[in-house]
């Protein structure tokens, strides 16, 4: 579902590649953890993924579309969580579904079922009709969470998601997050809370210098590493402290 080729990225004025030469590869029905410390490179190579910044070399593809050449088609294959979301904060949280759902071309009918039961899953039904400007930083976390799953994307593509969510909330999103990939989608998702990946993910990749150090199953990197029962916390900590 998500594939990058050898994929690097500087910014101007900077000497240092925020992204170095990345290969990797996201698998149709997986929940693909994306780790690494502060810094590493993360949200750049989210950014390149679903289009908001260009690689300075190599080749992102979403489902077999290259993100640069053939972007639209990428992008509709795409629901987006970043790290801050930048909502349009003087429309309610209606208006704001509806655009999205206008965005993607859902019809009203569709749109107004898939959204309510979202509304519900998220406990946000009673205040969907307030301006978006008046809610509170979790609130808006999970109107930007039902706004990327109201499409019903192929891959959904988030970035520390559940900063802001309540427990209820972060345990129901993350039972979303395994339907979905069970239904055939694809997540790709970073996180700090290194527990929520080991229960969570599939797989994990670790990111450190913009290079990925390290990929695999828990089992495939305790393996490679010859860590024992090491947890993912353990591994992490040696692998990048090694780097």
């Amino acid at each position: 579902m998500i594939q990058l080729y050898h994929v690097s990225k500087t910014y101007a004025g900077s000497d240092h590649r925020a992204v170095d030469g990345l290969d990797l590869t996201v698998r149709t029905g997986e929940i693909y953890g994306f780790l690494g410390p502060n810094g590493a490179g993360k949200t750049t190579t989210i950014k390149m993924i679903v289009g908001l910044l260009l690689p300075d070399q190599g080749r992102v593809e979403v489902d077999g579309f290259d993100v640069v050449q053939r972007p639209l088609e990428a992008k509709r294959r795409i629901g987006f969580v970043p790290d801050n979301p930048d909502l349009y904060e003087r429309l309610s949280g209606r208006e704001y579904l509806n655009f999205v759902a206008d965005v993607y071309g859902i019809p009203s009918g569709e749109r107004a079922r898939r959204a309510e039961e979202l509304l519900e899953v998220f406990e946000l039904t009673g205040a969907v009709d307030d301006r978006i400007e008046s809610y509170s930083h979790g609130m808006k976390q999970k109107i930007a969470v039902t706004a990327a799953l109201l499409p019903r994307p192929p891959v959904l593509i988030l970035d520390e998601p559940m900063v802001g969510l309540d427990p209820r909330a972060s345990h129901l999103f993350k039972e979303i997050m395994r339907e979905h990939c069970d239904a055939g989608g694809t997540v790709f998702f970073s996180t700090h809370i290194l527990e929520v990946a080991e229960r969570l993910c599939d797989r994990v990749g670790i990111l450190h210098h913009g290079r990925l150090i390290a990929e695999g199953t828990m089992d495939e990197l305790r393996r490679q590493h010859q860590a024992g029962d090491k947890t993912l916390e353990d591994l992490f900590l040696r692998l990048t402290e090694k780097e």
